[in-house]
């Protein structure tokens, strides 16, 4: 078996304040950073050039093109340079760093298997959002028939990369905040192994948020209704599957 080779993977989109710290956060994991810097403006394309010189790898995009996009991009680099697995944290610090070295250690057993976080909420989280969340949660269900995938948006998950690149080179699954549920529906489609781990999540109070209420609800609202019809496709297939006790994979 080819030896693992990680790195953490952190789509950045004008988090000037916060990216240092979780660079400084996420270097006691021992493996390389790659930033992803999603058309930042001025103040923090500053702070990311001066984080690569302190030797983290730094992709640029000429212009925003979202979440999604960015990670998609960092994941093409990621095997480019020869990374096969990598580590996708968000770049606001919601994330506990000490919770991460959970989703780096079953590489060597279970190389192949997709590590995604679900969410340990304190008291910070806004309730209006923690109960949002369940709306997506809901048709994941739906969409899979299955409850397998605890929560789909959290973002922190490790990905095998080669593996992830073949899917997203059939199904991008969106540019923006689809991405992030999309891939992981279409992980189970595909026959991809699954894992989770719990993480904490903390909410600062002057945190920024770049989710566009009316943008990224229509998107998400298409998705789901997307993955719909892809599900009812696949209907035989994941009814077969839950009879024989199977979790609800089914090929592409």
């Amino acid at each position: 078996m080819a030896e693992s080779r990680p790195c953490v993977l952190i789509p950045v989109y004008n988090h000037p304040a916060t990216i240092g710290p979780v660079c400084d956060a996420l270097a006691a994991l021992g493996v390389p950073l790659l930033l992803v810097d999603d058309g930042c403006d001025a103040e923090c394309a500053t702070e990311l050039d001066r984080l690569a010189a302190d030797g983290h790898h730094l992709l640029r995009l000429a212009a925003n093109q979202g979440k999604g996009a960015a990670v998609r991009a960092g994941l093409q680099e990621a095997q480019r340079r020869g990374y096969t697995h990598a580590l996708q944290v968000d770049a606001d610090g919601q994330h506990a760093s000490e919770d991460l070295p959970a989703f780096l250690a079953g590489l060597d057993t279970a190389p192949d298997t997709l590590v995604v976080g679900y969410p340990r909420y304190d008291a910070s989280v806004p309730r209006a959002r923690f109960l949002g969340r369940y709306a997506t949660h809901v048709w994941v269900w739906i969409n899979t028939l299955s409850l397998e995938i605890r929560d789909s948006m959290c973002g922190v998950r490790l990905y095998p990369v080669a593996t992830l690149n073949r899917l997203l080179a059939r199904h991008p699954c969106g540019d923006r905040m689809t991405f992030d549920t999309e891939v992981l529906v279409r992980w189970l489609w595909d026959g991809g192994n699954l894992a989770q781990r719990p993480v904490r999540v903390h909410y600062p109070r002057d945190g920024v948020s770049h989710f566009a209420l009316w943008r990224d609800n229509r998107q998400i609202s298409a998705m789901h209704t997307r993955l719909f019809f892809g599900m009812l496709l696949r209907l035989p297939r994941l009814l077969a599957r839950r009879l024989r006790g199977q979790p609800s994979r089914v090929g592409p």
